[in-house]
């Protein structure tokens, strides 16, 4: 029965540190179809490729409920990562195509680049990397992580791990997320406190929510107006979550020293985004889940979950 059927894989990283896995799905699979443009897809590009699939191992594509109503072989969507915002899930649902994700295969990833990030920001390692290919030798003064306050907005399973490798810097670190057990608290070293007071306190604030409607644009001129003078913002989780043009003018009004981005609302970003040659950002292309550990561990999750819904099985992770 399978061998009659199509897979879709448009993951950029699947099976690039475990071949094994490409190997077993086209082992098990009748077709396997792989991302042609090495990008994310936007929608008319998923269109073509998906049309005639009974499976789809997920990047963050766009898709809406136009191309799964055009899927009319559709079974699965299995989501390569946690995110499910770019995939129509009413439409999904309507249709009765499962839609699976891999919760925490990436968390530990996620958490590693943030850290990495901050220290960037806080010591200006690029910086100062690349003046000393450029021939120059500069006394650049940097900040301390110790002693600092920072704020982890959303304490979810990539915020927690956050925490726990901010432990040993002796930081104070500040948490908001209404699902905050206190009970949590002393086990992670985190002190809970509103989202206003950890914005008016934190030096460097991290980004830890989903894409939701109560989150997307939330990192608006007033988010960045209560945050307070000087500090950092960290985003590895979505870039919905941040009006960039109001991003754009706390850092050029001096009110934010800096930013870390991971993410961005349109990915890739257009060359001409200002962001990208602000002298005070530091861009990555979406790598914090691009780590051998999390990319074998998505991999694994969602190809199970594809493989066991396309047989009839239920699904380990199961959004809808």
């Amino acid at each position: 029965m399978l061998q009659d059927m199509c897979v879709l894989v448009t993951a950029r990283s699947f099976g690039r540190h475990d071949p094994s896995l490409r190997t077993e799905l086209e082992a098990q699979v009748g077709e396997v179809r792989y991302n042609p443009t090495g990008n994310t897809l936007v929608a008319d590009e998923v269109l073509p490729l998906l049309k005639d699939c009974h499976g789809y191992i997920a990047g963050v594509d766009e898709v809406p409920a136009r191309v799964l109503e055009a899927a009319k072989h559709l079974k699965v969507i299995s989501r390569y990562g946690v995110g499910v915002d770019r995939i129509d899930l009413d439409a999904a649902q309507r249709l009765g195509i499962v839609v699976t994700n891999t919760p925490g295969a990436n968390s530990g990833s996620v958490a590693e680049l943030t850290i990495g990030l901050m220290l960037c920001l806080a010591r200006q390692i690029p910086e100062a990397a690349q003046a000393v290919r450029a021939g120059i030798w500069p006394r650049m003064a940097g900040l301390c992580m110790e002693g600092k306050t920072i704020g982890l907005l959303g304490f979810g399973s990539i915020g927690k791990l956050v925490a726990r490798r901010l432990a040993g810097f002796n930081a104070r670190v500040l948490v908001n997320d209404p699902k905050l057990h206190p009970g949590e608290c002393p086990e992670f070293e985190v002190t809970p406190c509103s989202r206003d007071d950890l914005l008016a306190q934190a030096d460097f604030l991290s980004l830890h929510l989903p894409a939701t409607d109560a989150t997307r644009g939330m990192v608006n001129a007033s988010f960045l107006r209560n945050m307070k003078a000087g500090a950092y913002l960290i985003n590895t989780a979505r870039g919905e979550l941040i009006d960039e043009g109001a991003l754009l003018a706390a850092l050029e009004s001096g009110r934010l020293r800096g930013a870390a981005l991971d993410v961005f609302s349109h990915e890739p970003p257009d060359p001409s985004n200002p962001l990208l040659n602000h002298p005070n950002v530091l861009a990555t292309p979406h790598i914090a889940a691009h780590a051998d550990g999390a990319t074998n561990a998505m991999g694994r999750l969602s190809l199970q979950d594809c493989l066991a819904v396309l047989k009839g099985e239920e699904p380990q992770y199961r959004v809808i």
